[in-house]
């Protein structure tokens, strides 16, 4: 296959039950405070203390800074976004609201790091099989696009319904796309073999929610589901490595280069149309919403009032 070595009938299986196992816990947190105190600050402790060391140690293929610093900052999200959500007038200061645009450009910019690391580096590391070339570069290129074209965070709100979800009507869906398409090539560049499952599961699930579920909430759901996989992967390494279901990456060249193509370019349109609204409407992106005037933004800033 182009992407991947073969997919067997058990591990196609096993997607479908990861892609909706991260939506329901996603939604269990969403729906439930406590839950989501439960399993974001309760679960990663005990975690931290009892397991992590063990299995996530050096050697081992989320033994990386990588994973220990993208499981802390991923948790960090969640539990900063949980108290914006509810923790009284969190959720209208403006100086609050600023946390939430850059926890995620850090998250971005671990990986862009992350993918220019691997451009010189080739071989077995760290248990996962490393192609770096100039794929790397392009898609760093399309990681930095993807941070200055976040917006419109100044307008977050919290949902008025029981939930309280964290909505950014800003953040609309070419925006997710051109994120998922430089996401997914960051993993498929640096943790080739992981990409099955944190690539393209991981990444749906967020997106379907964001698209289906609770609109404008995607960064909650983003945050929600990439913790819950990156503690599963943490506890259980071996599980998209050496399992039976593990499904890797074919290590072609050729793919390395069109999925970071697609990403970079995709990324290059947001930019173009960012900077194309941006002088249009003589908006400033610090301090007003860009796309205000778009049908699919006020759907979801007046289904939130």
């Amino acid at each position: 296959m182009f992407l991947f070595e073969s997919i067997p009938w058990y591990s196609a299986l096993m997607w479908v039950v990861v892609l909706i196992a991260l939506m329901f816990f996603n939604e269990v947190t969403r729906r439930s405070k406590w839950a989501g105190i439960a399993i974001f600050l309760v679960l990663p402790f005990v975690l931290t203390v009892a397991v992590w060391p063990e299995t996530a140690g050096e050697g081992s293929s989320t033994g990386t800074w990588f994973h220990w610093v993208k499981v802390y900052s991923a948790l960090a999200g969640c539990l900063g976004f949980m108290a914006i959500r509810y923790v009284k007038g969190w959720g209208t200061n403006k100086y609050l609201l600023m946390f939430p645009p850059i926890i995620l450009a850090i998250n971005i910019m671990e990986a862009v790091i992350r993918d220019f690391q691997v451009y010189s580096l080739n071989g077995m590391i760290d248990g996962v099989m490393m192609i770096g070339g100039p794929w790397n570069i392009m898609n760093g290129i399309a990681g930095i696009l993807n941070i200055i074209t976040i917006s419109g965070w100044m307008g977050i709100v919290i949902s008025k319904d029981k939930y309280k979800d964290m909505v950014w009507p800003d953040m609309l869906w070419f925006w997710i796309i051109a994120y998922d398409l430089w996401n997914f090539a960051y993993v498929y560049n640096c943790v080739s073999d992981h990409a099955f499952y944190a690539g393209a599961a991981l990444l749906i699930s967020c997106t379907i929610p964001a698209f289906f579920i609770k609109k404008g909430a995607w960064l909650q759901h983003r945050a929600h589901t990439l913790a819950l996989w990156m503690m599963f992967t943490m506890t259980f390494p071996a599980f998209v490595g050496d399992s039976k279901f593990a499904v890797d990456s074919s290590h072609n060249e050729t793919a390395l280069w069109v999925v970071s193509a697609l990403a970079l370019a995709a990324n290059i349109a947001v930019f173009i149309y960012h900077i194309y609204k941006i002088s249009k409407h003589k908006r400033n992106p610090l301090k007003v919403e860009v796309y205000s005037d778009l049908d699919a933004y006020k759907v979801i800033a007046q289904s939130n009032k």
